[in-house]
Formats: C-alpha cells, sequence, structure tokens
C-alpha cells in the first residue's frame, strides 16, 4: 500500500519540498502529489521585474519535473479537513477530494491591505503573477511625466520603486516609508541605497503613514495628499486564509505553527513551509517571511518526513541567515551581509557587482526548484513497510 505524499502549494517551498521527496524516496513506496492553480513556477523574487515590463523565461512544471514521479494536479485549494485528512481542491473538471497520509502545506502568502480604506479598490499588488501583469499594463499605459507612489519601504517596497524608475525613468516615482529610507539596513547600505535611489529621481517620503488610497493618490496620516495615478501597496504579506480554517494550531496571522522539523506541534501528519508556518530560528526569533527562510525549511521537512517513514535518524537543517538581496534596477543593487538571526553587520556588497551577485541568487533559486537535493547532502532512503510503518504510526501518535 503507498503512502500518500500531497504537497499543497508550488512557489520555491512546495515545489522544492516535492520535488526532494521524490528523490528520496521510492516510487513504488509512495504517491506524491503537487497541487496548484497554474502549469508554471512563478518566480516571485522576480514578480516587480514582470510590473516593470520584462519578459522572464517560462518555467513549466512539466518540464521542471519531468521524470520526477511527482503528480502535477492543476487545481485550486479549497479546504482542507486535518481529521478526515481529506484536501478539498477545485479542478477545470468541477470540486474533488484528495486523500493523504503525509500533507505538506505550502499554500504561502500573499498581498495584504491592511485594511487601509481604498487600497482593495485602487492599489495594485505585486505578490502573484496576475497582480504583476495587472500593473505592468496600467504602467504601460501612463504618459511620461505621470505620477506612481509605492507605499512600503521594506524589500518589496524598494525593489518595485527602484525597478519601475530604471524601466520607466519618464515617470515620476515616489516611495512612502513607514520609517526611515532603509533603517534596517548598516550604514553602507543606507548610503548606497540612497545614493540609488537619488540617482533614479525617486521622491522618498519618510516617516510617512498612509491611512487612505484614492483613484488619484494616498493620504497620509498627517493629513498630506501624495498624487499618483498609479499606486503600488507593498507593505507586507498576509499568509493563505485556509489554515485558520481547520483544527491546526495557528498563530493569530494564521501561520501553523510547527516544531524544529516544520512539523505541526498539533497535528504529526501534517507539515508546513514557507510564509504559511511559523518557524523559530537563530535567536529564537520567528523566520521571516521570505525565499531565504522557505527554501531550507522546505529541504527539512522533506527530510524528515523521508526519514520517519524509513525509520531512520530524522535529520536538522540549521536555517540561518547571512544576508539580504535587494536588486535595485537592472545596474544596481545591494547586498547586505547579516547575523545568523538576520541583523544588519558592518559589511555590504554594492553596485553592479551587487546586482550581478542577486541575479545569481535568482537563478539559483529557480534551478533548485528542479534540482531540489542541492544544498544538503543526503542519501537515497527506501521505505521499508513491513518494520517501519507501525514505529511511524506510534511516533505519530506522540
Amino acid at each position: 500500500m503507498q503512502h500518500r505524499i500531497v504537497v499543497l502549494g508550488a512557489g520555491y517551498t512546495g515545489a522544492i519540498a516535492a520535488g526532494r521527496l521524490a528523490k528520496r524516496l521510492h516510487h513504488e513506496d509512495v504517491t506524491i502529489t503537487l497541487v496548484n492553480p497554474e502549469p508554471d513556477f512563478v518566480e516571485r523574487v522576480r514578480l516587480h521585474q514582470i510590473a516593470a515590463g520584462q519578459d522572464l523565461r517560462p518555467r513549466p512544471f512539466g518540464e521542471m519535473l519531468a521524470g520526477t514521479g511527482v503528480a502535477l494536479k492543476l487545481a485550486k485549494v479549497t479546504a482542507v479537513d486535518v481529521d478526515r485528512r481529506t484536501v478539498t481542491v477545485t479542478a477545470a473538471n468541477g470540486p474533488e477530494e484528495l486523500a493523504y497520509d503525509t500533507l505538506v502545506y505550502a499554500l504561502g502568502s500573499g498581498w495584504n491591505d491592511g485594511g487601509v480604506p481604498g487600497t482593495a479598490e485602487h492599489a495594485h499588488e505585486i505578490s502573484s503573477r496576475p497582480g504583476a501583469l495587472r500593473l505592468r499594463d496600467r504602467l504601460a499605459a501612463l504618459d511620461a511625466g505621470r505620477p506612481v507612489v509605492v507605499v512600503g519601504g521594506g524589500l518589496t517596497g524598494v525593489e518595485a520603486a527602484t525597478e519601475i524608475a530604471d524601466a520607466r525613468p519618464d515617470l515620476d516615482v515616489a516611495l512612502a516609508a513607514h520609517g526611515a529610507l532603509g533603517d534596517w539596513l548598516s550604514e553602507k547600505g543606507r548610503a548606497h541605497l540612497r545614493k540609488v535611489v537619488d540617482k533614479l529621481g525617486i521622491t522618498v517620503h519618510e516617516h510617512t503613514a498612509v491611512n487612505a488610497v484614492e483613484a488619484d493618490g494616498v493620504t497620509t496620516a498627517d493629513g498630506r495628499t501624495i498624487a499618483a495615478e498609479v499606486t503600488v501597496w507593498t507593505t507586507g504579506f498576509a499568509v493563505h486564509p485556509i489554515a485558520r480554517a481547520t483544527a491546526l494550531e495557528v498563530t493569530d496571522r494564521g501561520q501553523i505553527v510547527v516544531d524544529t522539523t516544520m512539523r505541526s506541534v498539533s497535528h504529526p501528519d501534517v507539515y508546513a513551509v514557507g510564509d504559511a508556518a511559523m518557524a523559530i530560528g537563530p535567536g529564537d526569533k520567528p523566520l521571516r517571511m521570505s525565499c531565504a527562510s522557505g527554501v531550507p525549511m522546505a529541504w527539512q521537512a522533506a527530510d524528515a518526513i523521508a526519514a520517519r517513514l524509513a525509520g531512520t535518524k530524522v535529520p536538522h537543517v540549521s536555517i540561518r541567515y547571512a544576508q539580504q538581496c535587494i536588486s535595485l534596477g537592472r545596474k544596481e543593487g545591494l547586498i547586505q551581509f547579516v547575523t545568523a538571526d538576520d541583523r544588519a553587520v558592518d559589511r555590504a556588497l554594492t553596485g553592479r557587482m551587487a546586482a550581478r551577485y542577486k541575479e545569481l541568487i535568482c537563478k539559483g533559486a529557480a534551478w533548485s526548484v528542479a534540482n531540489p537535493t542541492v544544498g544538503m547532502p543526503s542519501r537515497r532512503r527506501r521505505v521499508v513497510w513491513q518494520e517501519t510503518r507501525s514505529r511511524a504510526r506510534a511516533e505519530a501518535a506522540v
């Protein structure tokens, strides 16, 4: 009897987890189903490039997963029943139910409008490919000199503002940041960011909270109006809501609480990775929502699942940060080196070399989806059902 593994979501974490499991386990012992609404892999870390008008290389899952044994199910997840161990999905032929023995929940996160009035109606998002494409069309329709404001001074906002300004120097681009520009960076990092922003002609509104969005601009908490024909909202992400509707233990934000192997603390047959999970990293700090966190989380979950099925020792990945990679348009970049718990240190790489470095990181992240065993050595495991299945069940009951 084959062990049924269902992976929900084919972003970086879900696709890597599914592929790594396929490499670790034998196909006659398990079935691995990867559920995703789109047939192509979306490079989320490049969505600001799509929005700015660039065309990216297509990455169809049919090619990326060829020969792995992973079955791609094109469908949208609508519900998860962790008591019955089933997932309800809507596919082209209508709703259906998938049963699982082990579930990997990797539905990630999406746009968070923060409940700010007018945001949902008037602002654009770049947390999804459809959103990036809509923004792309809107920007392409703008005449020279028209104002664009990016709300949010974090990584996403900085990359979006600089990418748009670099691709469309004829537009009047502004960035509204809640704090100081690049306040999480080192002194060298902040100085370089300021230099690039000034060079691109971006107007920066620091210490500015936006409390309303209109069709023609945004209103700040101190009553000012910043004109904008296009508003891009990048103040944070909201996790997929399905987990909150289940019996899984979740945080106030709806993230699934997991242990160090990415296993749900309330339902041991469920693993969660990426933005969907609340995992603790170095310094007892929660891992931030990012590709840098999600990829090693996927490695850990896949190897833990394979080891438990095989009855071998569960390996533990050391999830430590090394750098924050920031693109500042196509010709400039910033690599901010950080401590293991993600605090900036004095060292930073800047300029064209940093832009090349970031490009290599982006290519490497996409490449790792099709080569999921790279990054953490581990031997191929064989599931020996007669000896280990009862042990796995006993462990799951603990």
